[in-house]
């Protein structure tokens, strides 16, 4: 099946969240409560005061924000493959994901057919819808997957691949890239990073930069599923 795969039909993506406010302290008392609620499990089993816990509340579409949308696609360029990537970034979540979604809806020459991440399944593609209803924004028809059968589902997920049916298996895209020999740059944020970067240093073009980094890996991650060692320099769209 993988050898199958059109690769000029896939959009690779990686999003980047964070909590919605810089602090615990920054929330009204509802919302307080209401993360008191959602983090009880996990302060429980990590020991966590709930004040420091917030720092994690970037994972939660109910609690978090997307700042950054990363994206890639392999073309063809006078007989030559070419990665291109783009980034929709900004702090307005809103404008963020109303770009993102014309993206998507853009049918004259659109040639996406499959979004691709890794681990997206459980979590960039959920993410992405949760917030676009959060927004009021209509879900682009592929991200649109209720009432779909499993197979109708036009999304790929490099870390489910890699499970090969194995669901308890987690596989890091980092420790991926490294048994594959993907070459990952070294001098840049992890997602750990993500949150203090935003709120403390407000560096966005750097969580942009880290972003497409992962999405170029993704890329490269799945054309060596495909049995394809080859892999062109990635260049803005």
């Amino acid at each position: 099946m993988l050898s199958q795969l059109n690769l000029e039909e896939i959009l690779f993506l990686d999003i980047e969240t964070v909590p919605q406010t810089d602090g615990f302290e920054r929330l009204g008392d509802d919302w307080k409560s209401l993360w008191s609620d959602k983090s009880r499990p996990m302060r429980e089993k990590h020991q966590t005061a709930l004040e420091a816990s917030y720092e994690s509340a970037g994972i939660y579409a109910e609690f978090g924000k997307i700042i950054v949308i990363g994206g890639g696609y392999l073309a063809w360029q006078h007989r030559e493959r070419v990665f291109r990537t783009k980034a929709f970034s900004g702090h307005d979540e809103k404008e963020v994901l109303t770009a993102f979604a014309a993206l998507l809806n853009k049918h004259t020459h659109n040639p996406f057919r499959l979004l691709c991440a890794h681990n997206g399944k459980e979590f960039d593609f959920p993410y992405l819808c949760r917030r676009m209803l959060v927004h009021g924004i209509p879900l682009p028809q592929l991200l649109n997957i209720a009432g779909r059968k499993p197979w109708e589902v036009a999304h790929l997920d490099t870390m489910e691949l890699w499970k090969f049916g194995d669901y308890k298996h987690y596989t890091s895209l980092r420790l991926l890239a490294r048994l594959f020999d993907i070459p990952t740059p070294k001098d840049d944020i992890d997602g750990s990073q993500v949150r203090e970067v935003y709120w403390k240093d407000n560096d966005l073009a750097r969580i942009e930069r880290y972003c497409l980094k992962d999405v170029v890996t993704v890329a490269h991650l799945l054309t060596r599923f495909t049995g394809d060692s080859e892999f062109p320099s990635p260049e803005e769209a």
